[in-house]
């Protein structure tokens, strides 16, 4: 056995010997307030329905998998504490990528893994956790390939990169500005924009008549799209990163978007998802991140089953097998997938290699404990300036 304390060490990839006491605890940092307050329920609901779903196929070891009572009132931090004072095996959250450090660095000192179903900032890949953290939810970066190729596809041979400034305009900005260029892509000079500047910033960009705009942006999105308007650079020619994704209808002029395409992390959930998810908590009007976190739940349940043991450091050491992932170069070619707790338990009945695909689609973690394969919805915006689902792209990496 490997001496790892804290946040030394990787125990993504260490051995452990089984400490569990034989019933797995999954606990949940549920970290959403004020506006964001209603994220919080299709990820309990969720992870719910997931416990249900293992418990239905003999839980961990033919013991009842518990879900630990929540306290979303309370910050990540106290949250964090408070599960690992309930002695929980797993905790799944937090949503907030700026929470994610004050959960991790409690949880990792315990030796309890962290699955986030929605982190999403590109730095917590390189975030200290000792092997302690993963997410099911892909890093904004992921999805630069497909904005890049969303432009190719639409006969663009030149691109401009137009960004919000902070961390996540420059990080996506430079993603997509690599990924164009290595498809063959002309990338114009862009520019970054700060709040209140965004369409003077825009108008300065459209000068380069590029045949097509990459926007990243969160807030500062909508001024940007009326800058481009007012410069002559409207509809197709616009591809919109998932924070400038939005219903803009009449805040912005008739047909502005029309042509205009966006990309949405994930997929939305099957119907028959939904309803289940419908079944625990009638009252539920969002699905988001559910299926993130049902995949969360679940992983970590079969880390379990494949260590046949419940404590904390066995599951982080085998969430990376389970998955379908790899921890490095070299790697064999991944098992067909099993797509339910159930049917993986039976392929580890067979064999140490599984590969599960879950809700939210293939995870396969790697080092990091981050997936390396994201699935995006693309959204083709009508004359009314509101988006409508047109296609799929899906984007990955080697690890």
């Amino acid at each position: 056995m490997t001496a790892c304390a804290g946040t030394g060490g990787n125990a993504r990839v260490e051995t452990a010997e089984a400490s569990g006491d034989g019933v797995l605890r999954v606990g949940m940092i549920l970290d959403n307030a004020g506006d964001n307050a209603f994220l919080n329920a299709p990820q309990l609901a969720a992870a719910k329905l997931a416990v249900q779903d293992i418990n239905a196929a003999g839980g961990h070891k033919g013991r009842p998998v518990e879900l630990l009572p929540v306290h979303p009132v309370q910050d990540a931090g106290k949250q964090a504490k408070d599960l690992a004072a309930a002695k929980a095996d797993v905790v799944i959250g937090p949503t907030d990528s700026s929470h994610a450090a004050a959960a991790v660095d409690v949880l990792s000192h315990a030796r309890i893994p962290v699955i986030s179903p929605a982190n999403t900032a590109a730095g917590l890949s390189g975030l200290a956790s000792g092997g302690y953290y993963f997410r099911t939810a892909a890093a904004d970066v992921a999805q630069g390939p497909v904005l890049a190729k969303l432009a190719k596809d639409s006969g663009a041979a030149t691109i401009s990169v137009l960004y919000q400034e902070g961390s996540y305009g420059k990080d996506l900005s430079a993603a997509v500005t690599d990924a164009a260029t290595k498809s063959g892509l002309t990338v114009l000079p862009g520019a970054g924009f700060k709040d209140g500047a965004a369409a003077e910033t825009a108008r300065s960009t459209a000068k380069a008549k590029p045949d097509a705009v990459v926007l990243i942006a969160r807030e500062g999105a909508q001024d940007a799209l009326a800058g481009l308007d007012s410069a002559g650079l409207t509809g197709s020619r616009i591809i919109l990163s998932d924070g400038a994704f939005a219903r803009y209808g009449s805040r912005l002029g008739s047909g502005t978007l029309e042509g205009t395409r966006a990309v949405v992390p994930g997929q939305l959930p099957t119907a028959a998802f939904q309803a289940k998810l419908l079944a625990v908590d009638p009252a539920l009007k969002d699905v988001s991140y559910a299926a993130e976190t049902y995949d969360a739940v679940t992983l970590a349940a079969l880390a379990a089953a494949r260590a046949q043991d419940d404590a904390g450091r066995s599951i982080a050491g085998n969430l990376i097998a389970v998955s379908g992932g790899a921890a490095g170069p070299g790697a064999g070619v991944p098992a067909a997938p099993c797509l339910s707790y159930k049917e993986c338990l039976g392929g580890l009945a067979a064999g140490p290699d599984i590969n599960y695909d879950g809700e939210s689609g293939p995870v396969a973690f790697d080092a990091k404990g981050d997936i390396t394969t994201a699935l995006f919805s693309v959204y083709t915006f009508g004359p009314d300036n509101n988006p409508s689902l047109s296609g799929r792209e899906t984007a990955g990496h080697s690890g």
